[in-house]
């Protein structure tokens, strides 16, 4: 029987066209490339085997055409974590390939660094990490109240114990202008990677309260027992949730590419 081909790590970049606040935002321009090509571009510095996983043909056709890899997924996910752990499952069909570990890789965030990536990666040398992500920490005079940057509080071995919106831990017995100068917070980065059969796992997982009261999807593995290992990076990621945000990343785009 012929061996199968296995890659330490396979990039996936979830990719849906129906966003409700910016739709068909990963075929949007930004220069000479669509968003989409760009983060996959700046993927592929770091891993040499990237796909898109979208449920449109239109998303699916400007990857193909600008010579990348893609594949067609349920318009029915709820998560990328879901869209991931299908596409994983389709690439292995299609090619007969496997993987040990799925990077989800953000499909909005056009300046994502290579380094960023190498981060992640290097979690896996350990054995034991079955879920790694990153974070950042904050600095004195920053807003930790922005309930759209989920921030984490960790163990002492660097692993989640908490995600929310709120800022976390809360400071007694100081004012809320003082506490980003009284407390180091972390702010995460929404950037993942999975061992296969952990990521084929918490697909199965249902919905948990905490992951319903802060709609973070995170949480609901912590509740069951699964470590989140966490490695800090120094860089902000810059997503586009919004047209308003597309046009403050293209004033930036000569500063980034």
């Amino acid at each position: 029987m012929e061996k199968k081909s296995v890659h330490q790590f396979t990039g996936i970049i979830p990719a849906r066209y129906a966003s409700s606040r910016f739709p068909g935002k990963p075929i949007v321009m930004i220069g000479n490339r669509t968003m989409v090509q760009r983060v996959y571009e700046q993927a592929m510095k770091s891993i040499d085997n990237v796909y898109v996983a979208t449920d449109d043909h239109r998303i699916y056709d400007v990857v193909i055409k600008f010579g990348g890899k893609a594949v067609m997924t349920s318009p029915e996910h709820m998560t990328g974590t879901d869209r991931c752990a299908e596409a994983a499952d389709k690439i292995a069909e299609l090619t007969g390939e496997e993987t040990e570990v799925v990077i989800n890789i953000q499909g909005d965030e056009p300046f994502i660094k290579p380094g960023q990536i190498d981060l992640l990666k290097s979690c896996f040398s350990d054995s034991n990490v079955k879920i790694a992500t990153l974070i950042r920490k904050t600095v004195p005079g920053e807003d930790i109240f922005n309930p759209n940057q989920p921030k984490v509080i960790l163990d002492s071995e660097d692993n989640a114990i908490y995600f929310s919106r709120t800022a976390i831990p809360y400071i007694r017995d100081a004012d809320l202008s003082t506490w980003s100068e009284n407390h180091v917070f972390y702010k995460h980065i929404g950037l993942y990677a999975y061992r296969m059969e952990t990521l084929k796992q918490i697909t199965k997982l249902k919905r948990s309260q905490l992951e319903i009261a802060e709609n973070l999807e995170q949480n609901r593995w912590i509740e069951n027992g699964i470590k989140i290992k966490t490695a800090v990076t120094e860089w902000e990621s810059i997503g586009v949730d919004t047209p308003d945000d597309l046009k403050k990343v293209i004033l930036l785009f000569d500063h980034f590419i």
